[in-house]
């Protein structure tokens, strides 16, 4: 198994995120996912380590699924999973398992909380296609469920349907050493701290130091962002920064 997954440090749970529509590489669509997303998984404990983009195609659904899921721990999709005949994330993700795709009973039943039987179009059961032996992710605004299977969690790409379906998943997942974070705002260029930031780096190796210059009001300034799973040594370093800036 790869390298990116928790296999040889547990306390790091990898994670990526599959968006997958063809309204979002066009532009159409201006995805509000990833970020929410992301901050998410930092907040319980899981690194998110990579985002893709693809379309409603599925050979590459299928391909970079099988990639994804054997190098990390989770990966989250979204998109694809709606009533028309372009929504074919839940066939590819059957086909990447090698599993029946079927109609689902416990999620007509979940969506029959909104329908009445006569009101369960053939557009609508396409949405309780489910692989066969995957577990339903509870959707509490349209009632359609997402669904898990081994490590992908796949769910709708409506931001506030991926929310609830988001939190309903949470509680079923590995989480590992959450991640702690500071930002410190530096009113200068970052070529002046440059230096000092790689001897701190040196100097904390369990800290991740990454600079950001931004351009407000006619000042060019840094945000420099320390971040590490040891609090302390966050801390340690955050000092050690602040003594450099103050003497620069």
């Amino acid at each position: 198994m790869n390298n990116k997954n928790s296999t040889e440090n547990p306390d790091i749970i990898t994670a990526a995120i599959l968006v997958i529509g063809d309204e979002i590489l066009s532009g159409r669509t201006k995805d509000a996912n990833i970020n929410y997303i992301a901050c998410h998984l930092t907040e319980i404990g899981i690194r998110l380590t990579e985002v893709r983009v693809i379309g409603d195609d599925g050979d590459t659904i299928i391909a970079s699924l099988n990639q994804l899921r054997a190098d990390y721990d989770y990966v989250f999709t979204t998109g694809g999973i709606g009533p028309t005949h372009d929504d074919i994330t839940a066939p590819s993700v059957a086909k990447a398992f090698s599993v029946p795709l079927v109609i689902d009973e416990r999620a007509l039943d979940m969506m029959k909380v909104r329908y009445r039987d006569d009101q369960l179009t053939e557009a609508r059961r396409r949405m309780a296609r489910i692989p066969e032996g995957a577990e339903l992710i509870e959707n509490q605004i349209s009632f359609a469920p997402g669904f898990m299977i081994e490590n992908v969690i796949v769910m709708a790409g409506v931001p506030a349907i991926m929310h609830v379906m988001l939190d309903a998943v949470t509680p079923k997942l590995r989480v590992g050493k959450k991640m702690y974070s500071v930002t410190i705002v530096y009113e200068h260029p970052e070529s002046t701290i440059a230096k000092d930031l790689e001897t701190l780096q040196k100097q904390f190796p369990e800290v991740s130091m990454g600079s950001y210059p931004y351009f407000k009001d006619g000042t060019l300034g840094t945000q420099l962002v320390l971040r590490s799973t040891n609090k302390t040594q966050l801390n340690s370093a955050k000092s050690a920064l602040v003594i450099r800036l103050n003497n620069t």
